[in-house]
C-alpha cells in the first residue's frame, strides 16, 4: 500500500476526476492478476468494481491495476502474493494450488452448479458461515464466486464419454483434472494464460473451460468443437478476491467501511451473475466462425452424471479420511445453491 500513486510504475492507475480535476487519494491499492485487462473478469467485474469503491470514498482510495502477472510471479502465486505484501490486492483462483483449500473446492465437484449467481451467493454464504474453516485466514476475503457453466472445447466432437478417450485436455482445478482421467481422458493441468499456446503447438486437444475465457484466449480459432451440458454444469471454478489483512487493518475505519460495502455477498453474486452473462459473446462468435456446438440433451447428460459419481465419491471419502465431513460440505452446498436460487 501507498499513501499516494506512484508516477511510472507498470499498470492501469484506476481513478476518478472531478472537473476541478484528481480527487486528493489517502491510499493506493496494489491489484494483483493473471489475465489481460480485456479479458472477462477484469472488463466485467474487477475494473467495474476498482472504479465503485474510487468513487464511494470520494477518491480516497485509488488503485494500481497489475494484469497479466505484471508484477511478477506465477498464477499459483497469487494467493501467497497478497498474504505477504507482494500485492495488496489479487484476484485468482483457490484451485491452482491443488488440495490447500478442500473445503471450499466442493463447489468444484462435477454436476454441482446450474447458475453461477446462485452458486455464488451460496459460496459466499457457507464461508461466512465458517463452513471453510481456516483455509482464508491469512488474507482478507473480500469476494468469492464462481463462473458460468464449463465447457468442453476440442480439435474433435465430443458427444459420448467413449469420445474422452485418450484426448490430453487442460484443466483448471485438481477436482477437474480428477474428473477427465475418470471419463477417460488424460488431464493436463494449467492456468488459463497457457493455454492458447498449447493448443497451437498440439500440447493439447482441447480444454475445458468456460464461453468467456474463449474470447480473450482465442480459443475458439485454434478447435471448432464445443460440448455444452444442459441444467448442471460439468464443472465450474471458484474464484477469490483477496486484500492483504495488514493492510486492510492499517486504513481508517471509515475507508474499511467503503470497502466492506463494496464487497461481500451482494458483490460476490454480482460478480458471478456478470461473469456467466459475459459467456454470451465470444458463445455468439463461434457460432458466427461456423463451429460445431453440441448441446446434449438431459437423458446425455446422465451417462456424464453417472461416470463423474466416482469423483464426487472419491472426494467425500477423501475429506473423510483428512477428518471432514465430505458429506455434510455436499449436502450443505447443494442445498445452500438451492436456497440461493429460490
Amino acid at each position: 500500500m501507498t499513501i499516494t500513486l506512484r508516477a511510472g510504475l507498470l499498470g492501469t492507475a484506476i481513478g476518478l476526476c472531478t472537473a476541478a480535476g484528481a480527487w486528493a487519494q489517502d491510499v493506493t491499492l496494489r491489484l494483483h492478476q493473471f489475465l489481460p485487462e480485456q479479458a472477462a473478469v477484469p472488463r466485467d467485474v474487477l475494473i467495474p468494481w476498482m472504479e465503485r469503491v474510487t468513487e464511494a470514498s470520494d477518491g480516497r482510495i485509488a488503485f494500481e491495476h497489475y494484469p497479466a502477472m505484471q508484477l511478477g510471479g506465477r498464477p499459483p502465486e497469487l494467493f501467497d502474493q497478497a498474504a505477504d505484501g507482494v500485492a495488496d490486492v489479487v484476484w485468482t483462483l483457490p484451485g491452482y494450488t491443488p488440495g490447500r483449500f478442500p473445503r471450499s473446492e466442493v463447489f468444484e465437484l462435477p454436476f454441482m452448479v446450474s447458475d453461477a449467481e446462485a452458486a455464488s451467493a451460496a459460496l459466499w454464504g457457507m464461508y461466512e458461515d465458517g463452513a471453510f474453516g481456516d483455509e482464508f485466514d491469512r488474507v482478507k476475503v473480500l469476494g468469492l464466486w464462481v463462473h458460468g457453466p464449463g465447457v468442453i472445447h476440442t480439435s474433435e466432437p465430443v458427444v459420448e464419454v467413449t469420445d474422452m478417450q485418450g484426448l490430453d485436455l487442460r484443466t483448471p482445478t485438481r477436482v477437474t483434472g480428477q474428473l477427465i482421467t475418470e471419463l477417460g481422458g488424460n488431464a493436463v493441468g494449467m492456468p488459463v494464460p497457457q493455454v492458447a499456446e498449447s493448443l497451437t503447438r498440439g500440447v493439447i486437444d482441447g480444454a475445458i473451460i468456460p464461453w468467456e475465457v474463449t474470447g480473450a484466449i482465442r480459443s475458439s480459432e485454434l478447435v471448432s468443437n464445443h460440448t455444452e451440458f444442459p441444467e448442471e454444469a460439468l464443472y465450474v471454478a471458484t474464484f477469490l478476491l483477496a486484500m492483504n489483512q495488514s493492510v486492510y487493518d492499517g486504513l481508517p475505519d471509515d475507508l474499511k467501511a467503503v470497502l466492506d460495502e463494496q464487497t461481500g455477498a451482494a458483490f460476490s453474486a454480482q460478480a458471478g451473475a456478470a461473469t456467466q452473462e459475459a459467456d454470451a459473446g465470444p458463445r455468439q462468435a463461434a457460432v458466427e466462425m461456423g463451429n460445431n456446438i453440441v448441446t446434449l440433451t438431459t437423458a446425455q447428460a446422465q451417462e456424464w452424471k453417472d461416470a463423474a459419481q466416482p469423483v464426487i465419491d472419491a472426494w467425500i471419502a477423501e475429506a473423510d479420511t483428512a477428518g471432514l465431513d465430505g458429506q455434510a460440505l455436499v449436502d450443505g452446498a447443494r442445498s445452500a445453491v438451492d436456497a440461493a436460487s429460490d
